[in-house]
């Protein structure tokens, strides 16, 4: 059995992502690790959005706030939450192995063909560049 500490949930906060949040807990449970839940947003393309983010107090509040929505249904699991400006694919690595993470566990949407060719996969990628394993489940469609 994989001697894993800690699990790395990243999400997009979307419905779709939140399916597979009890998987992570479920596992960390069975494991006796830590779940880590990470949003990863985006720098802004444009100076006057740079701006107008720096000049915003409470510019995280609300993401971090879905964050906090997600609640392990487990109680003896013990989450940790993540906000972390930047490109998904790299900051999520980045992450894991600043946390050590054991395992990582994240939703795929399942695009094919033009879907996939144009937006590609946050979860592909860190399936090819992940030093630890890597767990994805295909979330439903609404």
């Amino acid at each position: 059995m994989l001697a894993v500490h800690t699990i790395l949930f990243p999400t997009d906060l979307s419905v779709h992502s939140a399916h597979v949040f009890p998987l992570a807990c479920s596992l960390a449970r069975d494991l006796g690790a830590r779940v880590v839940a990470l949003h990863v947003y985006p720098r802004p393309a444009f100076h006057g959005d740079i701006v107008a983010r720096r000049q915003s107090d409470g510019f995280e509040k609300p993401l971090l706030d879905q964050l906090h929505q997600l609640h392990a249904p487990h109680e003896n699991v013990h989450v940790e939450y993540r906000l972390e400006e930047g490109k998904e694919v790299d900051t999520i690595l980045q992450v894991a192995k600043e946390i050590g993470a054991g395992l990582i566990v994240m939703g795929t949407h399942g695009r094919t063909g033009l879907g996939h060719l144009l937006m590609g996969s946050v979860a592909e990628h860190v399936v090819r560049r992940a030093t630890c394993p890597v767990l994805t489940l295909r979330v439903p469609e609404p």
